[in-house]
């Protein structure tokens, strides 16, 4: 139960005498966390709080630990959602949690707990550099659909063959918020900051010859660069990019409910 309309259902019900009170407990005690044996302690509240509920980090667990974890989860929120699962781990879950999905590209698996997910006003558009920073770029675009955001791809318009990039000029320019993801030196960020009226999430990502430093360099250009209005994820991180760029969407959308009142 994370869902603010669920969590008003039920204190109304409580309210009207529909519901015991120890009942209402029950089914409340768990939301602030809820511990799965002695390795995790599930957030409950965190979509309450945030507006995204917690994600589980695939890396470095153990199969049996995500299975536990969401099997624990069960319909207390409306997306179960692990990043970073290889095809063989996957393979290991799938038998065990009915209805997960993959997506072998972005490396996410998910399942939907909801028929109504929520929808989001704005379209995320995200742009790679590189073919080879698509895992990164898918990433963020399979969790922003999943989160519930219309998102737009255009991949391989990098500064090496720019008129590539200026060919979408259009697209770009109609961006409400866009994902930037680029290697080797990192410039495709600030070249597109500079086109666009829009926040740009720029994220560095691992590709590149040595003098990359498995993306230090990218990081470091697209942390100093010249244009405006960019804000630097971690490297590699396509999750995090659509979070900052979903809780952009829907800051400015409470900010236009606000104004309409």
């Amino acid at each position: 139960m994370t869902h603010p309309q669920e969590l008003q259902n039920l204190l109304l019900a409580v309210a009207n005498g529909q519901l015991a009170p120890q009942v209402a407990f029950e089914q409340l005690k768990n939301l602030p966390f809820q511990e799965v044996d002695n390795f995790a302690k599930i957030d409950n509240h965190r979509q309450l709080r945030t507006g995204f509920p917690e994600f589980i980090w695939g890396q470095d667990k153990t199969p049996e630990q995500i299975i536990k974890i969401m099997q624990a989860m069960g319909d207390r929120t409306s997306l179960i959602m692990a990043t970073r699962i290889e095809p063989e781990v996957y393979r290991q879950l799938q038998p065990k949690i009915r209805d997960l999905k993959y997506y072998p590209v972005a490396k996410i698996c998910a399942k939907i707990q909801s028929e109504k997910m929520p929808s989001y006003p704005g379209t995320i558009s995200i742009l790679t550099a590189g073919t080879a920073d698509l895992p990164v770029a898918e990433e963020a675009a399979v969790t922003s659909e999943l989160c519930g955001f219309q998102v737009q791809r255009l991949w391989d318009v990098g500064v090496a063959g720019i008129h590539r990039l200026f060919s979408h000029r259009e697209m770009i320019q109609n961006a409400d918020v866009l994902i930037v993801v680029a290697g080797m030196e990192g410039a495709l960020p600030s070249v597109v900051a500079g086109m666009v009226d829009c926040p740009v999430v720029a994220v560095p990502t691992s590709v590149g010859y040595g003098a990359n430093l498995g993306g230090i360099a990218p990081l470091l250009t697209m942390l100093n660069s010249c244009a405006t209005g960019i804000g630097v994820v971690n490297i590699d991180n396509g999750f995090g990019a659509a979070i900052l760029a979903g809780q952009i969407l829907r800051t400015a959308s409470r900010i236009n409910n606000k104004n309409e009142v």
